[in-house]
């Protein structure tokens, strides 16, 4: 590894892959340094990636990518202590290929989009620690890698949600626990015929299911399921803050176990073993939280710089994460045609970012944390609507009273007055 590169890339998650394989493609001489055994090493459960942001970026990628299942059905589950409600939408836009969406094991993906990168030209060096960054002159020059100085003209740090990099640039502080979450997450290993039959699919077709409520025990956070070929990936997302400071003081691990075996889960994966496990930090601050993006001789991509968002009702991450990973490459590309790695140099990143899909997501989402960050999401209204529900649909001894009667005796003019003057007005911000 002598001589200097173009850029040398911290992190071989979906970020740095995607920086790699553009500048590459470019006929840049590129290092990317990884911890893990191999690209994907670490990320041993699956998710969910949207393709039609990112398809134009990386158009010989998307032919023989190994997807698990096209997302054809999106579902909500609402939880109380006793009862669920679940919501199923299935529509002609999401019935057939291409899919807006995929469910990946990332364990998988990512090994595949390292070769698909090395094939392009890049250096991946895996089982290696990136120790501290090289200064010249003030402007990052490099990296302390494997007891080695390496040279670059730009460094890259995608090396995740709590990067030391780019603390070490000065470009972010240490987190808050409140602008972050834990998510605990397994694979369930279920036959491929079994498990269609239990989420009614055919061929490729996948579910993506989201829990609120009861789930979090009243904490910030919530449960997803996605549906692989042949298993489950199954977990829960809390909020550090919350666990840390809420009751009921709950372990994270234990919150996923008491989760499965809620009769709508067990259900499910009844008969089925665990092949996987693990646990992740996300970034939860959105907009007004994300890191500095650009410094002299360095960029930050993906979960590095917080680029996740959480809206509620789909959870997305991959996607930022490869793109921005692409509009870097595309900066570096822009400040060697100038022979200018400053600040002044690098700082096109950013309006790259604004003039695209990443930084417009994270501006029309800018409120969303302040607005989900609700108690009464998480325990008054998903207990009020499946009491609704149970009680419409509850046939006692007597007489069945009306349903409008029946529903407004249920919220009383006080929660009424609460849910218009305080949460819809909240709410309206997602």
């Amino acid at each position: 590894m002598e001589g200097r590169f173009n850029a040398i890339i911290i992190g071989g998650g979906l970020a740095g892959l995607a920086a790699a394989y553009t500048l590459a493609e470019a006929g840049q001489e590129v290092l990317l340094i990884e911890r893990g055994d191999y690209s994907g090493a670490k990320n041993v459960t699956g998710g969910r990636m949207y393709i039609r942001p990112i398809k134009d970026m990386f158009p010989d990628l998307w032919k023989k990518a190994p997807f698990e299942r096209g997302i054809a059905h999106e579902e909500v589950c609402i939880e109380s202590e006793t009862g669920s409600i679940l919501f199923r939408y299935s529509g002609q836009e999401t019935a057939e290929a291409p899919y807006q969406s995929y469910s990946v094991t990332r364990a998988k993906f990512d090994k595949y989009f390292a070769k698909q990168a090395e094939r392009k030209g890049v250096s991946i060096v895996t089982k290696t620690r990136v120790d501290d960054l090289v200064w010249t002159d003030g402007k990052v020059d490099g990296v302390v890698a494997g007891g080695d100085e390496l040279r670059a003209d730009v460094v890259l740090a995608c090396d995740g949600v709590m990067s030391l990099t780019a603390e070490k640039a000065g470009l972010r502080k240490p987190g808050d626990p409140k602008h972050y979450a834990v998510g605990f997450k397994e694979i369930i290993e279920l036959d491929q015929d079994l498990l269609e039959a239990r989420f009614n699919l055919k061929d490729d077709q996948g579910v993506a299911r989201l829990f609120m409520g009861d789930v979090t025990k009243g904490k910030f956070g919530g449960g997803f399921l996605y549906t692989n070929k042949s298993s489950i990936s199954l977990g829960v997302v809390i909020g550090i803050a919350d666990l840390m400071n809420e009751e009921p003081h709950i372990p994270a691990p234990e919150m996923l176990e008491l989760f499965k075996k809620r009769p709508e889960i067990s259900a499910l994966i009844e008969g089925g073993q665990i092949a996987e496990y693990s646990a992740h930090v996300i970034p939860e601050g959105g907009y007004n939280h994300l890191s500095k993006l650009y410094g002299n001789g360095i960029l930050v991509c993906g979960d590095a710089a917080g680029f996740s968002i959480n809206s509620g009702i789909t959870v997305r991450g991959m996607e930022y994460a490869m793109g921005s990973g692409y509009y870097a490459a595309q900066a570096v590309l822009k400040a060697k045609d100038s022979g200018d790695f400053s600040v002044n140099g690098l700082s096109i990143y950013k309006k790259l970012l604004d003039d695209s899909f990443v930084m417009k997501d994270f501006k029309t989402f800018k409120d969303v944390p302040e607005a989900m960050d609700h108690k009464r999401l998480f325990t008054y209204y998903p207990e009020l609507a499946t009491s609704i529900i149970q009680k419409l649909y509850d046939i006692s001894d007597g007489p069945k009273g009306r349903i409008i009667p029946t529903v407004k005796g249920m919220l009383g003019f006080k929660e009424i007055w609460e849910i218009v003057t305080k949460d819809i007005r909240r709410m309206m911000k997602l």
